[in-house]
């Protein structure tokens, strides 16, 4: 009766048409009695919409690395914002995105239907809506995880964007307010009648924030309650995590976020994991050589300025993750010139092929580029970690 009720149409045709390699999880949404299940975790484990972070350069290096899927960042539905530089380059997809997720912000369900609406003519495949962003800016209009203050409103809001587009509409929220109101069970079912195709949800209420125990418990509640998938969040900071939670909440499939950032390479180790298949962690020299190429996107994605402050935050969580030493991302985060930028992770490449000699060490830079005197102990120090290669070919690579 469940699935009749909320299954039974006919299949929802996207406004654009789909990539020509076709995605299984872009095919199964699109059609009759969709349900994630059927893809297996491995390929419904992605990459979870992070505001400053899963811009077009970072989901593209996910997509490469195994992310099943990537959600883009967050863009408000309020239409004084619509024509902004962030809310466009917000909305901007490559391709090769199969399926392409936008995610939408608000409070005002005319608002949050013209512009998923906004959403799909810039060439989104799902739109998904927020109601589980946790800063304060955000709730204070009323948005995000404040509406799980407010079960009319999520409702009418659902409703709303579910019935202004053609395409498949998701949802990703919190367990409640906080550990007093936690109603996430009578959110899911207002999801599934509304028409969502799917809910994720973070194991953390809005006033836990990113901080604090996550509680699976709710979730594995609404697994067993809803027909559709529910996809879990929140603290997956490994294979292991998300093959254990999908497990113990009966999750058709997770979101992965922080973890992932400098780390894309966690994805494929999710999905060997699930698959029973053998896994090789990366090498130094090829951690580098993708964040060679990640950086390059990011200069050429947001322009020299902007570029060069995303590519520092970035840099830093693939230095670490690297297990350089801190002075190398303190190097790093001096430099005032893109050719710099790129200039510095090439001679950190070419250190880690050679097997990182103390004397080629590049050291920190000035501003402009230049090299500083190596701390010699930190080049031994990374030297003991890396692992011996051509320098010629890592430069190729990069």
């Amino acid at each position: 009766m469940l699935r009749q009720r909320f299954f039974g149409r006919a299949p929802i045709r996207p406004a654009t048409p789909l990539n020509e390699q076709p995605n299984k999880l872009m095919s199964l949404i699109m059609s009759e009695g969709f349900a994630l299940q059927a893809l297996g975790i491995p390929s419904s484990v992605g990459l979870a919409p992070m505001a400053g972070y899963t811009d077009l350069p970072f989901r593209q290096i996910c997509l490469e690395h195994g992310a099943g899927f990537a959600v883009a960042e967050m863009v408000s539905a309020n239409p004084a914002l619509r024509g902004t530089g962030k809310s466009t380059s917000r909305l901007t997809f490559a391709a090769a995105e199969n399926p392409r997720i936008a995610q939408i912000a608000g409070s005002d369900p005319d608002w949050c239907a013209e512009a998923a609406r906004h959403a799909v003519a810039a060439g989104a495949e799902v739109v998904d809506i927020n109601m589980g962003c946790p800063v304060k800016k955000v709730c204070n209009t009323l948005a995000g995880s404040a509406l799980l203050r407010d079960l009319p409103r999520v409702e009418r809001i659902l409703r709303a964007v579910v019935g202004a587009v053609e395409v498949p509409v998701t949802l990703k929220t919190r367990l409640g307010w906080d550990r007093e109101s936690i109603n996430i069970p009578l959110v899911a079912r207002l999801a599934e009648d509304a028409g969502i195709r799917w809910i994720a949800i973070h194991a953390r209420t809005r006033a836990c924030r990113f901080k604090g125990a996550v509680d699976y418990a709710p979730i594995a509640r609404v697994t067993g309650s809803v027909s559709i998938p529910v996809l879990v969040n929140g603290d997956l900071k490994s294979a292991e995590d998300v093959a254990r939670v999908c497990a113990l909440t009966g999750a058709a499939g997770a979101l992965i976020g922080r973890a992932a950032v400098g780390n894309p390479w966690i994805f494929g180790a999710v999905r060997a994991r699930l698959q029973g298949t053998a896994w090789r962690a990366p090498t130094l020299t090829e951690r580098l050589a993708t964040l060679r190429g990640h950086v390059a996107a990011l200069h050429a994605f947001y322009g020299d300025d902007r570029g060069l402050r995303f590519a520092r935050k970035h840099t830093s969580a693939y230095l670490e993750h690297g297990g350089l030493p801190r002075a190398e991302t303190q190097g790093f985060m001096t430099l005032a010139d893109p050719l710099a930028q790129l200039d510095y992770i090439d001679r950190l490449v070419d250190c880690a092929a050679r097997g990182l000699q103390a004397d080629t060490m590049p050291g920190p830079l000035d501003r402009s580029g230049r090299a500083r005197p190596a701390d010699l102990e930190a080049a031994r120090k990374l030297g003991a970690d890396a692992a011996p290669a051509n320098g010629s070919a890592a430069r190729e690579a990069a």
